[in-house]
């Protein structure tokens, strides 16, 4: 069985390292599986990126060509817009292979239009990695256009100018005319997938994101810290996000809020603060605690000693589509906190391998980090990471459910 997996990168980013893991791992079990991207750096000769110069510079500009478009949208909303107009090769390509299967991903950045998807005539797999898909141009939403539809009527009052997301919603329902078989990595994005006025009547299946068991393991926490020159002796706290503290949605403020309830608490006087993803910017925020900064750290090994440093991995994210950055802490046998939301319940589960706050409240997330901390047996609290991360996520698992998929997608043709 042939599959082609098509993302905008092989492993810049979440969305694109969760495709890389889902492609190694269905290699891993004997799937002839390769991957068609625009951005390509993890040296793996499976993976095909541009190959002329010409290819390159074209991939690297594309998506700052719709920039103008982008700007006729006035919006609250921070998070990324897609239009996704400008044809490419990459369907002529597509058509012309002997792929049984397309396995598409995050292919935004103007790697795909939606006329492109459209016109794809083989089987396509679609792993979602956020609400892109069933919305207009935005990736993440707040308002509720996506399960009603994107209507002159209830546009946000936020927004103004251009109705750029009700210009991309209506050009995926001319040009998606036949349901694609959906996979989401959590419960909460399926069902947002069954409550979408674009896609409530299309196949969607529930499969996780995999993660390399053997590869991401604990390392001892005195030798991780000693790696990482963090100091030995005191509580760490990890975040972490691309884009670091100024991403809205990964909840960097919420946190900052929570750790001011927990300055007077004596459990806590000595905690220090981790943040991967930036480096330490010129006016640093005052939290109460000390905060080292990594920067952004591209390989495997330096995230897997940071997790393995860190007591504990707050990720009070405000939306996310699975939550790697979770199953990664738990895969190095570090306990979570996160809010009782989106897709992070689906790999934290409460008073067992972390806890849960209630979403978007401070006050019981700090409760959460100083249950973690002031836990009586953090040995089985972090062995109960561990065991959940093998048991839900590990990489054949997770193969075995893609490929019990495809053949029911190709058994239904």
């Amino acid at each position: 069985m042939k599959v082609i997996h098509l993302s905008q990168s092989d492993t810049t980013g979440g969305a694109a390292r969760a495709a890389y893991r889902i492609h190694y791992g269905l290699r891993y079990s004997g799937i002839d599986s390769s991957m068609w991207v625009n951005k390509a750096s993890a040296g793996d000769w499976t993976v095909q990126g541009p190959s002329s110069k010409f290819n390159k510079v074209s991939a690297a500009v594309r998506p700052h060509l719709l920039s103008p478009l982008v700007k006729t949208l006035k919006t609250a909303n921070p998070i990324l817009h897609s239009p996704a107009v400008l044809p490419s090769q990459w369907v002529k390509r597509i058509n012309a292979s002997d792929a049984v299967i397309v396995h598409l991903h995050w292919v935004q950045n103007e790697m795909l239009s939606i006329a492109d998807i459209g016109r794809i005539e083989r089987p396509i797999i679609w792993t979602l990695h956020d609400m892109w898909a069933f919305c207009g141009a935005e990736h993440l939403s707040n308002d509720n256009r996506w399960h009603d539809g994107y209507r002159h009527d209830n546009r946000p009052p936020h927004e103004s100018g251009f109705d750029l997301n009700r210009w991309a919603w209506n050009r995926k329902r001319k040009h998606w005319q036949q349901p694609i078989q959906i996979v989401t990595p959590s419960s909460w994005l399926a069902d947002c997938v069954r409550e979408s006025a674009l896609m409530r009547d299309w196949p969607v299946t529930v499969i996780p994101n995999p993660i390399d068991t053997d590869r991401w393991c604990p390392l001892p926490q005195a030798l991780a810290r000693t790696l990482l020159g963090l100091p030995a002796d005191v509580p760490l706290l990890l975040f972490g996000a691309v884009g670091g503290t100024a991403a809205y949605h990964k909840g960097f403020d919420l946190l900052q809020a929570a750790l001011k309830f927990m300055r007077d608490a004596p459990v806590d006087k000595g905690i220090e603060l981790v943040v991967f993803g930036q480096r330490a910017p010129k006016y640093q925020p005052d939290i109460g605690f000390p905060i080292h900064y990594t920067g952004h750290l591209h390989d495997d090994l330096s995230l897997r000693a940071l997790y393995s440093a860190a007591n504990v991995m707050v990720v009070p994210s405000r939306q996310e589509a699975f939550g790697q950055t979770a199953s990664e802490a738990h895969a190095c046998g570090t306990p979570v906190v996160a809010f009782d939301t989106c897709g992070l319940p689906d790999i934290v589960s409460h008073q067992q391998t972390g806890y849960l706050a209630k979403a978007f409240d401070a006050e019981d997330l700090a409760k959460g980090i100083n249950w973690v901390l002031q836990h009586p047996e953090p040995e089985s609290l972090s062995q109960a990471s561990r065991d959940k991360v093998l048991r839900d996520f590990e990489q054949g698992h997770v193969a075995v459910q893609y490929i019990d998929l495809y053949k029911r997608v190709l058994a239904s043709l």
